[in-house]
């Protein structure tokens, strides 16, 4: 969700003004994609390397977070959705670690779409544990290291909860995944716009689905093994997660 900064600068606001914004459009997306029948839904809030920005917009972001857990919490178990997060929380002031587990423990048995908050985030941070987690198996002799593989790496990231992504939304017109799901990523649709996120709405949203549908996921495959009908293959080759997923 980027741009929210350059968004305020252009209309000579300070960038919290971008970030209220910003936070408005996230709860529409939010609401929009739950009318559109999307099942999992990941929001990118905050990554690892935020926390380099100034700290007082550090600081106005975490309670702009907290504030919007606190104010939401109901209308997501009235629309019955489960709230989850990934990353490195336990960076995150006191208040707001309390917001967050508060929010997953309130939500914990919806059982709608599934909502997670990218928090304390990074692609690479979240390989590496999991490199670790791995490392620690293979010294306690819990595996060895010719069992690892693709499928063993996916069950020790933070995220392993998740499908992949089937389509990842860049706003702002940046061409970078910017340390996002970096492993999930290799075969997501990505769809890339222009527009700043405070300006981002439903019509955009849809342009993003109604172009992933026109597109054709051959997994590695070619076009004439997918017209064969060897859908059902292709599926049983990624993983085993695949929801209608953002």
């Amino acid at each position: 969700m980027d741009g929210n900064g350059r968004w305020a600068e252009t209309r000579q606001r300070d960038r919290t003004f971008g970030h209220l914004k910003g936070a408005r459009v996230a709860k529409s997306t939010i609401e929009a994609c739950m009318e559109m029948g999307v099942q999992q839904l990941t929001l990118y809030a905050f990554s690892t390397e935020n926390w380099l920005r100034p700290k007082a917009e550090v600081s106005f972001l975490m309670r702009l977070l907290a504030r919007h857990l606190r104010k939401e919490r109901r209308t997501l178990t009235k629309n019955g959705i489960r709230f989850s997060v990934i990353g490195n929380i336990e960076r995150l002031p006191a208040a707001v670690l309390a917001e967050v587990h508060q929010t997953v423990e309130e939500t914990r048995d919806n059982t709608g779409m599934s909502l997670t908050f990218a928090l304390s985030y990074g692609g690479r941070q979240e390989l590496t544990e999991a490199m670790r987690k791995i490392a620690e198996q293979v010294a306690a002799g819990q595996i060895l290291p010719e069992q690892i593989d693709e499928k063993l790496i996916a069950t020790q990231l933070q995220s392993a909860f998740l499908p992949d992504p089937d389509l990842i939304v860049r706003t702002s017109g940046e061409y970078r995944l910017s340390n996002f799901m970096l492993w999930q990523a290799a075969y997501s649709e990505l769809y890339i716009t222009q527009t700043l996120w405070p300006d981002f709405n439903k019509e955009e949203l849809q342009r993003a689905f109604d172009q992933y549908a026109s597109r054709e996921r051959r997994f590695g495959r070619t076009t004439g093994q997918i017209r064969q009908g060897n859908v059902a293959e292709l599926i049983q080759l990624t993983t085993p997660r695949h929801a209608s997923s953002v």
